[in-house]
């Protein structure tokens, strides 16, 4: 366990554990908390447990084929279960639609630009790559939209944190790589940027680039001081993506890619979707908006935008998913 905190002789308020992976940007988005925690509390003591995760130790396949996104989320639940951990700071597009019992979503945090970056040396945009040439990603997500502009790529997986995953481009590996911007601009590497990917293009994750901090159920107190950290609009739009993710039973392994954003003046919540094959030989799209203000119209939204998807075929694309 690392302890990064330095209270003051004698504080006697509460103290904090905050779970989380091992790796720069996973410690980075906890040591974000902690100061936030700190911002309204500098009486409180807080300290880090950092731990590899079965996610982080498993390289050499994907992860739709060996557990999907919570196997970087168990360890750090089995330590807030043996209490030896208070909280967990995910990515929110880590965290499975689909908490276990017992614990709970208490609080998501501003959202940092959610659209996936494009990083490459050899072409502005992966539009503009040679016939055949290879591109990396770990998302069945991110390969289907490639395929649907580009079929004639190689889509390769590219597993790792981010720093190994900048590596193996570096070494030559791939041609480009696509990965979350949030993780780049928090890690302070927008250099390696070569461009934005617009969400007409590549739509994200549900819940990507927003932080979630989970806890044990049943601990008003806990979740009452964590929820001073949410954000209400970027827990509505979060919200309306995972609500259509759950109702399609989206995991990693499907290729779903959903945006919620709010309208000029707020009030009006616009969702986008996209669902299809990984090699996009079928891809639905759908676009539903509705007036939003409690989380109940958030999740109906996005409950609102799995109904179109199913109108055009999704439940058979899932099933063709799923016999794949």
């Amino acid at each position: 366990m690392s302890d990064v905190s330095s209270p003051s002789a004698g504080a006697r308020d509460a103290s904090l554990v905050i779970a989380s992976r091992e790796s720069r940007l996973a410690l980075w988005q906890a040591e974000h908390v902690r100061g936030r925690l700190l911002e309204l509390d500098p009486r409180l003591q807080v300290r880090i447990h950092a731990m590899t995760t079965r996610g982080d130790q498993i390289l050499d396949r994907t992860l739709s084929k060996v557990g999907g996104k919570g196997l970087f989320v168990k360890e750090l639940e089995n330590a807030m279960q043996q209490r030896t951990a208070d909280l967990a700071v995910h990515s929110l597009k880590d965290v499975p639609m689909q908490l276990p019992e017992g614990f709970v979503l208490c609080a998501i945090l501003e959202r940092e630009d959610a659209r996936d970056a494009w990083v490459s040396e050899r072409a502005a945009h992966f539009s503009e790559l040679p016939r055949g040439a290879v591109v990396g990603t770990s998302s069945l997500r991110r390969e289907m939209q490639i395929r649907a502009v580009r079929p004639d790529l190689q889509v390769r997986p590219l597993r790792g944190n981010l720093d190994t995953r900048l590596r193996k481009l570096d070494e030559g590996q791939f041609d480009g790589i696509v990965l979350a911007a949030a993780g780049l601009l928090r890690l302070g590497l927008r250099e390696r940027i070569r461009c934005l990917l617009d969400t007409e293009q590549m739509l994200p994750a549900p819940g990507q680039a927003a932080l979630g901090l989970e806890i044990r159920s049943g601990e008003p107190e806990l979740a009452q001081r964590l929820g001073a950290l949410q954000h209400a609009p970027t827990a509505l739009a979060a919200l309306a993506e995972r609500a259509l993710a759950r109702e399609l039973g989206g995991s990693c392994s499907t290729p779903l890619g959903a945006h919620a954003r709010w309208g000029l003046g707020g009030g009006a919540l616009h969702l986008r979707a996209v669902l299809g094959m990984p090699d996009a030989s079928q891809v639905l799209r759908t676009q539903v908006h509705a007036a939003v203000s409690h989380p109940e119209q958030a999740e109906e939204l996005g409950r609102q935008a799995a109904q179109e998807l199913r109108g055009q075929g999704a439940q058979a694309l899932l099933e063709r998913l799923q016999a794949a």
